[in-house]
């Protein structure tokens, strides 16, 4: 049986691996994102993800490892990560009544020769114009501190979208049918 790594601490992921029933090990791989900042927007979730995921490889002896990052793009923008409450907010007003993008890259790595298959999801969001009061409150509960865009789709948050288009999972932060099609070109099948 094939080991397999996730190079991210983030629960979220981790959640979606253990919800396909994929036996793994989280092991982050602490590289320096703000290296990519200068490329493309819609480059620059699968270079990260395929960063995450070399380095980690370059310190195991087998198994394939797994790397991604979520990228929240509205018109030429990335929202990333809010450092502040006030940050956040600022994002959610920004996002409300208009439509933004969701890009996942997906990197796995094969240890062992290092042959390396990325890829990426790509979803449209859709939000409702939101109040304040919402707003404050959202931003309240913790809950968009931690995630690009300032929000969760699959928690508060998803009393803001109004409508997707893509991959939902894509947006949780890993797309999973892009993902099970690398694992499969690996020989990993989740569904025997």
């Amino acid at each position: 049986m094939t080991k397999l790594y996730l190079a991210s601490s983030s629960p979220r992921r981790k959640e979606l691996l253990n919800q396909i029933g994929l036996d793994f090990k989280v092991k982050p791989s602490n590289i320096d994102e703000n290296r990519f900042y200068q490329l493309p927007l819609e480059r620059r979730p699968v270079e990260l993800a395929k960063d995450k995921a070399y380095t980690l490889a370059c310190e195991l002896t087998d198994g394939l490892v797994i790397g991604a990052d979520t990228t929240v793009i509205f018109g030429n923008k990335p929202l990333d990560k809010p450092r502040t409450e006030t940050e956040a907010k600022e994002m959610l007003s920004t996002l409300s009544g208009n439509r933004h993008r969701v890009i996942t890259g997906v990197a796995v790595v094969n240890v062992s020769d290092r042959i390396t298959l990325t890829d990426r999801g790509i979803t449209d969001v859709w939000f409702r114009k939101l109040k304040s009061f919402e707003i404050d409150g959202y931003v309240a509960t913790g809950e968009s501190m931690d995630k690009a865009g300032a929000y969760g789709i699959q928690g508060y948050g998803s009393l803001f979208v109004d409508k997707i288009h893509g991959c939902y999972y894509n947006v949780v932060g890993l797309p999973l049918s892009v993902l099970i099609k690398m694992l499969e070109a690996f020989g990993v099948q989740v569904l025997k």
